[in-house]
Protein backbone atom coordinates (compact mmCIF):
# COMPACT_ATOMS: atom_id res chain seq x y z
CA UNK A 1 0.00 0.00 0.00
CA UNK A 2 0.88 3.61 -0.61
CA UNK A 3 2.86 5.77 1.31
CA UNK A 4 0.47 8.48 0.40
CA UNK A 5 -3.30 9.01 -0.02
CA UNK A 6 -4.74 7.24 -3.23
CA UNK A 7 -7.59 5.52 -1.12
CA UNK A 8 -10.68 7.25 -1.16
CA UNK A 9 -11.45 5.11 -2.09
CA UNK A 10 -22.54 -7.67 6.57
CA UNK A 11 -24.01 -10.11 5.59
CA UNK A 12 -25.37 -8.83 9.04
CA UNK A 13 -24.78 -6.36 11.30
CA UNK A 14 -22.97 -6.95 14.41
CA UNK A 15 -25.31 -6.55 17.52
CA UNK A 16 -23.37 -4.94 19.85
CA UNK A 17 -22.78 -2.54 16.86
CA UNK A 18 -26.25 -2.26 15.47
CA UNK A 19 -27.48 -1.59 19.23
CA UNK A 20 -25.16 1.17 19.66
CA UNK A 21 -24.20 -0.64 23.43
CA UNK A 22 -20.00 -0.64 22.37
CA UNK A 23 -20.48 3.14 20.26
CA UNK A 24 -16.18 4.00 20.31
CA UNK A 25 -16.65 6.61 22.85
CA UNK A 26 -18.55 4.52 25.71
CA UNK A 27 -16.58 1.86 27.91
CA UNK A 28 -15.67 -1.66 26.46
CA UNK A 29 -14.94 -4.21 28.72
CA UNK A 30 -11.49 -4.29 30.29
CA UNK A 31 -11.08 -8.26 30.17
CA UNK A 32 -11.89 -8.15 26.30
CA UNK A 33 -8.91 -11.77 25.04
CA UNK A 34 -6.39 -11.14 22.73
CA UNK A 35 -7.16 -11.21 19.26
CA UNK A 36 -4.84 -13.72 18.75
CA UNK A 37 -6.49 -15.69 21.61
CA UNK A 38 -9.52 -15.85 19.89
CA UNK A 39 -8.83 -16.56 16.44
CA UNK A 40 -8.14 -19.86 14.78
CA UNK A 41 -5.56 -18.51 12.59
CA UNK A 42 -2.93 -15.90 12.45
CA UNK A 43 -3.52 -12.69 13.32
CA UNK A 44 -1.13 -9.48 12.43
CA UNK A 45 -0.34 -6.07 12.47
CA UNK A 46 1.59 -4.13 10.45
CA UNK A 47 4.98 -2.35 12.01
CA UNK A 48 7.96 0.32 11.68
CA UNK A 49 11.00 -0.50 13.22
CA UNK A 50 10.59 2.92 15.01
CA UNK A 51 7.50 1.36 16.54
CA UNK A 52 9.51 -0.96 18.43
CA UNK A 53 11.11 2.08 20.36
CA UNK A 54 7.39 2.61 22.27
CA UNK A 55 7.22 -0.13 25.29
CA UNK A 56 3.46 0.40 25.15
CA UNK A 57 3.24 -0.05 21.22
CA UNK A 58 5.91 -3.33 21.96
CA UNK A 59 3.46 -5.15 24.81
CA UNK A 60 0.11 -4.39 22.51
CA UNK A 61 1.68 -6.09 20.06
CA UNK A 62 2.82 -8.72 22.00
CA UNK A 63 -0.37 -9.24 23.42
CA UNK A 64 -2.48 -9.10 20.49
CA UNK A 65 -0.93 -10.34 17.58
CA UNK A 66 1.25 -13.18 16.21
CA UNK A 67 1.96 -12.28 12.52
CA UNK A 68 3.68 -9.29 11.52
CA UNK A 69 4.89 -7.07 8.12
CA UNK A 70 6.89 -3.91 8.28
CA UNK A 71 4.06 -1.35 6.88
CA UNK A 72 7.25 -0.07 3.99
CA UNK A 73 10.97 -0.72 4.96
CA UNK A 74 11.12 -4.12 2.99
CA UNK A 75 9.97 -2.28 -0.11
CA UNK A 76 12.70 -0.88 -2.57
CA UNK A 77 12.02 2.82 -1.43
CA UNK A 78 13.95 1.80 1.53
CA UNK A 79 16.08 -1.20 1.01
CA UNK A 80 17.30 0.16 -2.61
CA UNK A 81 20.27 3.23 -2.11
CA UNK A 82 20.92 5.10 -5.10
CA UNK A 83 24.19 3.63 -5.69
CA UNK A 84 22.70 0.50 -5.84
CA UNK A 85 23.72 -1.33 -2.72
CA UNK A 86 21.00 -2.49 -0.24
CA UNK A 87 20.17 -1.54 3.26
CA UNK A 88 18.55 -4.06 5.53
CA UNK A 89 18.91 -3.07 8.89
CA UNK A 90 15.17 -2.02 9.71
CA UNK A 91 13.31 -5.13 7.88
CA UNK A 92 16.39 -6.63 10.60
CA UNK A 93 15.30 -5.68 13.47
CA UNK A 94 12.01 -6.43 13.12
CA UNK A 95 12.65 -9.70 11.91
CA UNK A 96 14.31 -10.08 14.93
CA UNK A 97 11.33 -9.02 17.31
CA UNK A 98 9.17 -11.23 15.32
CA UNK A 99 11.60 -14.03 15.96
CA UNK A 100 12.44 -13.39 19.46
CA UNK A 101 8.80 -13.01 20.45
CA UNK A 102 7.52 -15.78 18.45
CA UNK A 103 5.44 -14.44 15.84
CA UNK A 104 5.30 -15.11 12.18
CA UNK A 105 6.90 -12.42 9.54
CA UNK A 106 5.15 -11.36 6.15
CA UNK A 107 7.83 -10.37 3.63
CA UNK A 108 5.61 -6.75 2.06
CA UNK A 109 6.93 -6.46 -1.00
CA UNK A 110 8.94 -7.50 -3.75
CA UNK A 111 7.71 -5.62 -6.42
CA UNK A 112 5.46 -2.51 -6.84
CA UNK A 113 4.94 -0.61 -9.48
CA UNK A 114 5.28 2.92 -7.66
CA UNK A 115 8.54 2.18 -6.68
CA UNK A 116 11.55 2.33 -8.77
CA UNK A 117 14.42 3.22 -7.51
CA UNK A 118 16.99 5.15 -9.90
CA UNK A 119 19.37 2.24 -9.77
CA UNK A 120 17.70 0.53 -11.82
CA UNK A 121 16.16 3.58 -14.14
CA UNK A 122 19.67 3.96 -14.46
CA UNK A 123 20.10 0.70 -16.22
CA UNK A 124 20.60 0.57 -19.53
CA UNK A 125 17.34 -1.19 -22.06
CA UNK A 126 19.25 -3.88 -22.59
CA UNK A 127 16.43 -6.66 -21.93
CA UNK A 128 18.41 -8.98 -20.53
CA UNK A 129 21.21 -7.39 -17.76
CA UNK A 130 17.90 -5.64 -16.71
CA UNK A 131 16.22 -8.76 -16.16
CA UNK A 132 19.10 -10.18 -14.49
CA UNK A 133 19.53 -6.89 -11.86
CA UNK A 134 15.63 -7.67 -11.28
CA UNK A 135 16.27 -11.58 -10.49
CA UNK A 136 19.42 -10.72 -8.19
CA UNK A 137 16.93 -8.19 -6.46
CA UNK A 138 14.63 -10.57 -5.48
CA UNK A 139 17.10 -13.18 -5.06
CA UNK A 140 19.10 -10.92 -2.14
CA UNK A 141 15.56 -9.93 -0.65
CA UNK A 142 13.93 -13.13 -0.69
CA UNK A 143 17.26 -14.98 0.30
CA UNK A 144 18.15 -13.18 3.04
CA UNK A 145 14.87 -13.94 4.82
CA UNK A 146 14.21 -17.37 3.96
CA UNK A 147 13.35 -19.42 6.74
CA UNK A 148 12.14 -16.70 8.45
CA UNK A 149 8.97 -15.09 6.63
CA UNK A 150 6.03 -17.28 5.92
CA UNK A 151 5.22 -15.73 2.83
CA UNK A 152 5.54 -12.93 0.37
CA UNK A 153 3.88 -10.37 -1.06
CA UNK A 154 5.80 -11.01 -4.32
CA UNK A 155 3.41 -8.45 -6.38
CA UNK A 156 1.79 -5.31 -5.02
CA UNK A 157 -1.08 -3.80 -6.64
CA UNK A 158 -0.45 -4.86 -10.43
CA UNK A 159 -4.32 -4.15 -11.24
CA UNK A 160 -4.72 -1.07 -12.96
CA UNK A 161 -6.74 1.67 -10.87
CA UNK A 162 -9.81 1.43 -13.04
CA UNK A 163 -9.52 -2.54 -13.23
CA UNK A 164 -9.06 -2.11 -17.15
CA UNK A 165 -5.78 -4.37 -17.34
CA UNK A 166 -2.61 -3.88 -15.94
CA UNK A 167 -0.30 -1.11 -14.71
CA UNK A 168 1.68 0.23 -16.58
CA UNK A 169 5.43 0.53 -14.79
CA UNK A 170 9.20 0.52 -15.30
CA UNK A 171 9.07 -3.63 -14.78
CA UNK A 172 6.16 -3.76 -17.32
CA UNK A 173 7.86 -1.33 -20.04
CA UNK A 174 11.30 -3.53 -19.41
CA UNK A 175 10.15 -7.12 -19.34
CA UNK A 176 6.64 -7.31 -20.13
CA UNK A 177 2.83 -6.22 -18.65
CA UNK A 178 2.31 -10.52 -17.76
CA UNK A 179 6.28 -11.43 -17.89
CA UNK A 180 7.19 -9.02 -15.51
CA UNK A 181 4.44 -10.73 -12.79
CA UNK A 182 5.16 -14.00 -13.34
CA UNK A 183 9.56 -13.74 -13.31
CA UNK A 184 8.70 -12.41 -9.74
CA UNK A 185 6.86 -14.83 -8.84
CA UNK A 186 9.46 -18.33 -9.94
CA UNK A 187 12.05 -16.34 -8.78
CA UNK A 188 10.84 -16.16 -5.37
CA UNK A 189 9.88 -19.21 -5.27
CA UNK A 190 13.73 -19.69 -6.40
CA UNK A 191 15.11 -17.80 -3.33
CA UNK A 192 12.42 -19.07 -0.63
CA UNK A 193 11.17 -22.68 -1.77
CA UNK A 194 9.10 -22.68 1.24
CA UNK A 195 6.92 -19.45 1.47
CA UNK A 196 3.62 -18.62 0.52
CA UNK A 197 3.90 -16.60 -2.26
CA UNK A 198 1.03 -13.32 -2.85
CA UNK A 199 -0.51 -11.43 -5.06
CA UNK A 200 -1.92 -8.46 -3.24
CA UNK A 201 -4.02 -5.54 -4.39
CA UNK A 202 -6.45 -3.22 -3.26
CA UNK A 203 -10.43 -1.63 -3.89
CA UNK A 204 -11.58 -5.37 -4.17
CA UNK A 205 -14.57 -4.64 -2.28
CA UNK A 206 -15.12 -1.65 -3.94
CA UNK A 207 -15.11 -2.92 -7.88
CA UNK A 208 -16.16 -5.40 -9.27
CA UNK A 209 -14.42 -5.02 -12.49
CA UNK A 210 -11.55 -4.28 -10.46
CA UNK A 211 -12.01 -7.72 -8.27
CA UNK A 212 -12.55 -9.25 -11.92
CA UNK A 213 -9.56 -8.61 -13.60
CA UNK A 214 -7.21 -10.00 -10.33
CA UNK A 215 -9.33 -12.51 -10.25
CA UNK A 216 -8.27 -13.05 -14.10
CA UNK A 217 -4.33 -12.40 -13.66
CA UNK A 218 -4.43 -14.63 -10.69
CA UNK A 219 -5.69 -17.81 -12.90
CA UNK A 220 -3.54 -16.36 -15.82
CA UNK A 221 -0.75 -17.23 -13.27
CA UNK A 222 -1.81 -20.21 -12.27
CA UNK A 223 -2.45 -21.83 -16.12
CA UNK A 224 1.14 -20.54 -16.88
CA UNK A 225 2.60 -22.77 -13.65
CA UNK A 226 3.94 -19.37 -12.08
CA UNK A 227 3.85 -20.65 -8.46
CA UNK A 228 1.38 -18.31 -6.89
CA UNK A 229 -0.35 -19.84 -3.51
CA UNK A 230 -1.94 -17.31 -2.41
CA UNK A 231 -4.19 -14.10 -2.69
CA UNK A 232 -4.17 -10.84 -0.60
CA UNK A 233 -6.98 -7.77 -0.37
CA UNK A 234 -5.30 -5.15 1.40
CA UNK A 235 -9.05 -3.35 2.41
CA UNK A 236 -8.53 0.18 3.06
CA UNK A 237 -11.87 0.78 3.61
CA UNK A 238 -14.43 3.51 5.13
CA UNK A 239 -17.02 3.19 7.41
CA UNK A 240 -19.74 3.76 5.17
CA UNK A 241 -18.82 1.14 3.00
CA UNK A 242 -22.29 -0.83 2.53
CA UNK A 243 -23.21 -3.71 4.18
CA UNK A 244 -22.42 -7.08 2.15
CA UNK A 245 -19.58 -5.46 0.52
CA UNK A 246 -17.15 -7.14 1.70
CA UNK A 247 -19.01 -10.92 1.83
CA UNK A 248 -19.75 -10.52 -1.85
CA UNK A 249 -15.43 -9.97 -2.54
CA UNK A 250 -14.44 -12.35 0.33
CA UNK A 251 -16.74 -15.46 -1.33
CA UNK A 252 -15.81 -14.42 -5.03
CA UNK A 253 -11.95 -14.44 -4.38
CA UNK A 254 -12.69 -17.62 -2.69
CA UNK A 255 -13.68 -19.27 -5.86
CA UNK A 256 -10.12 -19.15 -6.67
CA UNK A 257 -9.33 -22.17 -3.95
CA UNK A 258 -5.85 -19.85 -3.03
CA UNK A 259 -5.48 -19.12 0.65
CA UNK A 260 -6.51 -15.35 1.56
CA UNK A 261 -4.69 -12.87 3.69
CA UNK A 262 -6.28 -9.66 4.80
CA UNK A 263 -3.44 -8.13 4.04
CA UNK A 264 -3.99 -4.34 5.34
CA UNK A 265 -6.91 -3.86 6.91
CA UNK A 266 -8.09 -0.28 8.27
CA UNK A 267 -11.50 1.13 8.21
CA UNK A 268 -11.17 5.23 8.04
CA UNK A 269 -13.57 7.79 9.12
CA UNK A 270 -13.25 10.09 7.53
CA UNK A 271 -12.44 8.93 4.18
CA UNK A 272 -17.03 8.28 4.00
CA UNK A 273 -18.37 9.73 1.15
CA UNK A 274 -21.77 10.63 3.30
CA UNK A 275 -20.50 13.69 4.64
CA UNK A 276 -23.47 14.16 6.67
CA UNK A 277 -23.09 11.23 8.94
CA UNK A 278 -22.10 12.11 12.49
CA UNK A 279 -18.80 10.74 14.48
CA UNK A 280 -21.07 8.44 16.71
CA UNK A 281 -22.69 6.71 13.99
CA UNK A 282 -19.45 6.82 11.88
CA UNK A 283 -17.86 4.72 14.94
CA UNK A 284 -20.68 2.45 15.17
CA UNK A 285 -20.01 1.35 11.26
CA UNK A 286 -16.91 1.45 11.92
CA UNK A 287 -17.03 -1.57 14.26
CA UNK A 288 -20.04 -3.22 12.07
CA UNK A 289 -17.41 -3.53 9.23
CA UNK A 290 -14.53 -4.43 11.11
CA UNK A 291 -17.03 -7.30 12.38
CA UNK A 292 -17.95 -8.27 8.65
CA UNK A 293 -14.56 -8.50 7.68
CA UNK A 294 -13.98 -11.01 10.41
CA UNK A 295 -17.06 -12.73 9.37
CA UNK A 296 -16.38 -13.11 6.11
CA UNK A 297 -12.92 -14.55 6.73
CA UNK A 298 -14.18 -16.93 8.94
CA UNK A 299 -16.73 -18.30 6.28
CA UNK A 300 -13.70 -19.50 4.59
CA UNK A 301 -12.52 -23.24 4.49
CA UNK A 302 -9.97 -23.27 6.94
CA UNK A 303 -7.46 -23.99 4.53
CA UNK A 304 -8.27 -20.72 2.68
CA UNK A 305 -7.71 -18.51 5.75
CA UNK A 306 -3.79 -17.80 5.60
CA UNK A 307 -3.78 -14.80 7.74
CA UNK A 308 -5.76 -11.32 9.20
CA UNK A 309 -3.85 -8.52 9.22
CA UNK A 310 -4.39 -4.80 10.59
CA UNK A 311 -2.88 -1.95 9.35
CA UNK A 312 -1.67 -0.72 12.46
CA UNK A 313 -3.16 -1.68 16.06
CA UNK A 314 -3.45 1.73 17.46
CA UNK A 315 -5.10 5.09 16.17
CA UNK A 316 -2.39 7.18 16.32
CA UNK A 317 -0.04 4.86 14.31
CA UNK A 318 -1.97 4.78 11.24
CA UNK A 319 -0.40 5.86 7.87
CA UNK A 320 -4.22 7.70 8.24
CA UNK A 321 -3.39 9.97 10.88
CA UNK A 322 -1.16 11.32 8.83
CA UNK A 323 -3.39 12.71 6.01
CA UNK A 324 -6.45 13.46 8.50
CA UNK A 325 -5.24 14.45 12.35
CA UNK A 326 -8.83 13.35 13.36
CA UNK A 327 -8.90 10.10 11.64
CA UNK A 328 -9.48 6.89 13.95
CA UNK A 329 -9.09 3.76 11.89
CA UNK A 330 -7.60 1.10 14.19
CA UNK A 331 -8.90 -0.99 16.65
CA UNK A 332 -7.41 0.24 19.19
CA UNK A 333 -7.06 4.17 20.59
CA UNK A 334 -4.05 6.14 20.78
CA UNK A 335 -3.20 4.67 23.90
CA UNK A 336 -3.73 1.29 23.15
CA UNK A 337 -7.82 0.67 24.52
CA UNK A 338 -9.58 -1.39 22.96
CA UNK A 339 -12.58 0.22 20.75
CA UNK A 340 -15.76 -0.98 19.88
CA UNK A 341 -14.21 -2.06 16.68
CA UNK A 342 -11.88 -4.17 18.85
CA UNK A 343 -14.77 -6.02 20.45
CA UNK A 344 -16.48 -6.74 17.19
CA UNK A 345 -13.50 -8.74 16.16
CA UNK A 346 -13.31 -10.55 19.10
CA UNK A 347 -16.79 -11.14 19.03
CA UNK A 348 -16.87 -12.26 15.21
CA UNK A 349 -14.05 -14.65 16.10
CA UNK A 350 -15.45 -15.89 18.80
CA UNK A 351 -18.61 -16.97 16.88
CA UNK A 352 -16.80 -18.47 14.17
Amino acid sequence: MSDVSRRAVLGSSLALAACGQKAQGQPVPENLPPLKAVAPFRIGSSVQALHLDDPALAALLRRQVNQLTPEWQMKMEYIVQPDGSFRFDAPDRIAAFAQANGMALLGHVLVWYAQAPEAFERLDENRVSFEQAYRNYILAVAGRYRGKVVGWDVVNEAVAEDGDGWRTSLWSKRLGDFEHIALAFRTARQADPGATLLLNDYNLEYMPRKRATFMKLAERLLASGAPLTGIGTQMHVAADIRPGEITTMMKDLASLGLPIHVSELDVSLVRSDNKLLGRAELERRQARTYGEAAEAFMALPERQRFAFTLWGLRDKDSWLRGENASDASAPFDDVGRAKASAAALVEAFRRG
